[in-house]
This record gives C-alpha cells, structure tokens and sequence, in this order.
C-alpha cells in the first residue's frame, strides 16, 4: 500500500469518529431534552395534584364550617320533640284540667318552643312540610300505609315525627302514614256456577 491510499483509508475513519461523536452529542443532547420534558411533566403533574388539594381542602373547610354543627343540630331536634310531648301531656291530664295555673306553664312552654324554633331558623334548620303531598323517600319515612279512596295512593296524611332540613340537607326525615287504595275482594266463579270468595 501506497502512503496515499493509507491517506484515503484514514480520512474515512476519523469522518467515522466525527459521525460517531455528533451522534453521541446529538443522543446526549436529545437525552438532555427527554431529561428536561420529563422533569416539566413531573412538575406539571405536581402542580396539577397541589392544585387539586388545595380546592379539596377548601371545599371540605367550607362544608365544615357550614355543617359543623350538623351532630349537634340534629340531636337537639329531640328538645324540640320533649317540648311538644310536655305541651300535649299537660293539656291531655284530667287532673291539671282545673288547675288555674295550667294556661301559665302551657304559656312559658310555647314560649321556649318558639325560642328554639328561631334559633333553628337562625341555623338554616327548617320544618318539612309534608302533609297532604306526595310521598317523597328523599324526605319521608313510610311508617304505615292507610286505605283511602278518597285520595290518590302515596299521599301524606299522617306525621307521627316531623322531619328537619339544614341547608338543603336532610337532618332528618318526617315519619309519615301514606294512603293506599282500599284492596278489592275478587270473586271467582268455578266451573258448577258457585262463586268462591279470595
């Protein structure tokens, strides 16, 4: 071999170097890059889950402040309940008939009633109103069903325990008597003519 095609034969291996290096630079760099977009997702991710927390504590800080009391509301219900079986028990007793003093502590019991009725209302805690109107599973508790024809069937006609709303949540459900259609005994007749009664 001559010198210069040993020349010939190196060029193209030190072009081959410079190939191999640029592609190594050029991985690096796009590792670099992939490194870089990899980071940026992560951080985006993280921000996006920060983000998503801070909106779920606010939203649970919310409905702490405006349901904290809600334990509290709905077990008080039963003074309220204790107050109008007080009223109806001294009404209904023959021997507090004739006691003169009977319209005082009726008076002074109303009283308490319609101190906590404002303070539920001050709360958000309503009455439901349930009486003559459709039955409503979201708000009412069949307790029995009455046969009335007079009526359309599922309607409200008894409250046995009123039911409360807070703020557009249930505290707790009216118990309630619905109607029902009377059940109309159907007669058979058998094959020798004789009718037999269900």
């Amino acid at each position: 071999m001559s010198k210069s095609d040993q020349k010939n034969e190196e060029k193209p291996l030190s072009e081959d170097k410079d190939s191999n290096l640029k592609v190594k630079q050029e991985k690096k760099e796009e590792s670099i890059e992939d490194k870089l977009k990899t980071v940026e997702e992560k951080l985006l991710r993280t921000m996006a889950e920060m983000e998503n927390q801070r909106r779920r504590f606010e939203k649970e800080r919310e409905e702490a402040f405006e349901f904290g009391g809600f334990v509290f509301a709905k077990e008080s219900l039963s003074l309220l309940d204790n107050v109008d079986r007080a009223m109806a028990s001294f009404k209904n007793d023959e021997s507090l008939k004739n006691n003169k003093d009977l319209d005082k502590i009726i008076d002074s019991i109303e009283v308490v009633k319609k101190d906590l009725i404002s303070i539920f209302k001050k709360n958000g805690i309503e009455l439901i109103d349930c009486l003559n109107k459709k039955f409503d599973p979201n708000f009412h508790q069949a307790m029995l069903e009455l046969e009335d024809d007079t009526k359309e069937p599922s309607i409200v006609v008894q409250e046995m325990q009123k039911g409360y709303m807070m703020k557009n949540r249930l505290l707790r459900p009216s118990l309630v008597g619905v109607t029902k259609r009377k059940e109309r005994k159907v007669e058979n007749t058998t094959e020798n003519g004789k009718k037999d009664k269900d």
